[in-house]
């Protein structure tokens, strides 16, 4: 390695097969910054504007998260995992990462509208602003944002799909009676 290289930050890039589809996720050292599903509109956008902020060097391989989020992934569509736990970094601004973090507290196969995600974070005014950042939500199905929905009930926009959305609670609905 370049001696000037040194100092760069790392973020490992690979693809992992889901239920719902092929996702790519990236991790740093310290955990998945990334999660998406590999048919995603702005997947090559995201993936340059998270390793500019980082300012790292993408390396196509494997990193310890990676095997942990694969088990943990077959355990939640095995209906036996409620809960994520493994390590994130969060690429963002601090109210996009405020917003994401509120979302690991919905509780599984529940689901709540923008509104009262805004209300949650003490913000009740900034439905818009929590829309938004839900919508830069990097790390799909471990940050639940598919638990946000309209103020009407109505699915609004996902990332993986509205289809994917619509999947993903109804998997969980199905699921919820589990331990």
């Amino acid at each position: 390695m370049h001696p000037k290289n040194q100092d760069k930050t790392i973020l490992n890039i690979t693809y992992v097969d889901t239920d719902l589809g092929l996702m790519i996720a990236c991790a740093s050292k310290k955990g998945i910054c990334m999660f998406e599903f590999a048919d995603y509109e702005h997947l090559e956008l995201q993936i340059t504007q998270i390793s500019k902020a980082c300012k790292a060097t993408l390396v196509k391989g494997e990193n310890p998260y990676f095997d942990t989020l694969r088990q943990q992934l077959k355990e939640y569509f095995k209906g036996e995992r409620k809960e994520f736990d493994i390590p994130l970094d969060l690429v963002g601004t601090d109210f996009q990462k405020k917003v994401w973090k509120s979302l690991m507290q919905i509780p599984y196969g529940t689901t709540i509208s923008y509104g009262e995600q805004a209300k949650r974070i003490g913000k009740p005014k900034a439905v818009r602003a929590v829309a938004n950042a839900n919508a830069k939500n990097k790390i799909s199905i471990i940050l639940p944002c598919h638990r946000v929905i309209g103020a009407n009930g109505k699915l609004t926009g996902y990332g993986g799909g509205l289809w994917r959305k619509e999947k993903l609670l109804e998997f969980e609905q199905q699921h919820n009676n589990i331990r």
